[in-house]
């Protein structure tokens, strides 16, 4: 086999363990079947269950910056802006989120009835 060339086999290979991989239920968990409803949701539990996620990420940023600051040597730069860098998106899609919410109620009381 030359270098430059694709061996087609191997090709044919990787698709099957892609298509393979695709049909796997994630993570043990059964993807739902057609007609059946999933579990029940409620949006209040799953809203505060979110914003505590947020909140955790953005305390986890502040004790690693202080940690970092204090002189912790298991605690490195790189790590402190990544953890940053997530506090601050999880924090910009809760905003865009909530901004969502507020632009659709009050599209919903202007409505005519």
């Amino acid at each position: 086999m030359k270098t430059g060339m694709i061996d087609a086999s191997r090709i044919e290979a990787m698709i099957s363990q892609l298509k393979a991989a695709a049909t796997r239920p994630q993570d043990g968990i059964d993807a739902p079947q057609l007609g059946q409803a999933g579990p029940k949701v409620d949006f209040a539990s799953a809203l505060k269950a979110t914003l505590d996620q947020v909140n955790g990420a953005q305390q986890k940023s502040e004790d690693m910056a202080k940690r970092f600051v204090l002189g912790d040597d298991t605690v490195s730069l790189s790590d402190v802006m990544i953890n940053s860098q997530k506090a601050s998106i999880a924090f910009q899609a809760t905003v865009q989120v909530r901004n969502k919410l507020v632009s659709a109620y009050h599209d919903i009381m202007n409505m005519q009835v």
